[in-house]
This record gives structure tokens, C-alpha cells and sequence, in this order.
């Protein structure tokens, strides 16, 4: 049974920081290239950031880069995102991601999603 479980989201100001993180279980975690996606209010699904399955490549939205990081520790089975420099936009429900085939390289296709954490920028 797959299961993706973000946390450490919350309410931030602008200019404040985040590390959400991803607790993987019922597949092999290693295996498996991750993508972090959000979703604002209204409106739709946005991709952020993705990472190998070996964390040897990372990928950005333009939205985010230089101010996110995505990691990943296998040993742990868990995905991060650190958020610095966080801006109102960044307001958004932000969803784990697997990647639907057992590959290294980011496919941008998945096929299980974690429940979402909310990250809230306000000042």
C-alpha cells in the first residue's frame, strides 16, 4: 500500500522559510524519482520541483529556483522541500509525488500523491 505523508507546513511571512517533508512507504522509495507540486487556491495543479531516484540530478519550477531545494534521504524514505524566501504566491497546498515508473531520470508522470500540506505566506 502506497502511502505519501507530507508535514511541516504552516503560516510563514514573506521572506520566511519551510522544510516540508514526505514519509514514502509501501514501495521501494529508492527506486523512484519525486516531485514536490502545489495547488493555490482556485486554481490549478502547478509542478515545482523534482529529483532523482539517487538524488544526483534536481529540477525547478522558475517560480521557485534559488529559493527551493529538494533532497531526499533514502536510508529515511523521505523527500524534502526547503522554502526560503518564501512569497505570498507561494500560498498553496503542497502534494508529495511518485513517479509512476521505477526509473532514475524524472518522467513527470505519476501515480500517487500524498494528501497534501498547506503552506499559508501572509504577512
Amino acid at each position: 500500500q502506497v502511502q505519501l505523508v507530507e508535514s511541516g507546513g504552516g503560516l510563514a511571512q514573506p521572506g520566511g522559510s519551510l522544510r516540508l517533508s514526505c514519509a514514502a512507504s509501501g514501495f521501494t522509495f529508492s527506486n523512484y524519482a519525486m516531485s514536490w507540486a502545489r495547488q493555490a487556491p482556485g486554481k490549478g495543479l502547478e509542478w515545482v520541483s523534482g529529483i532523482y531516484s539517487d538524488g544526483s540530478d534536481t529540477y525547478y519550477a522558475d517560480s521557485v529556483k534559488g529559493r527551493f531545494t529538494i533532497s531526499r534521504d533514502n536510508a529515511k524514505n523521505t523527500l524534502y522541500l526547503q522554502m526560503n524566501s518564501l512569497k505570498p504566491e507561494d500560498t498553496a497546498l503542497y502534494y508529495c509525488a511518485k513517479e509512476r515508473n521505477d526509473a532514475i531520470r524524472l518522467r513527470f508522470e505519476y501515480d500517487y500523491w500524498g494528501q497534501g500540506t498547506q503552506v499559508t505566506v501572509s504577512s
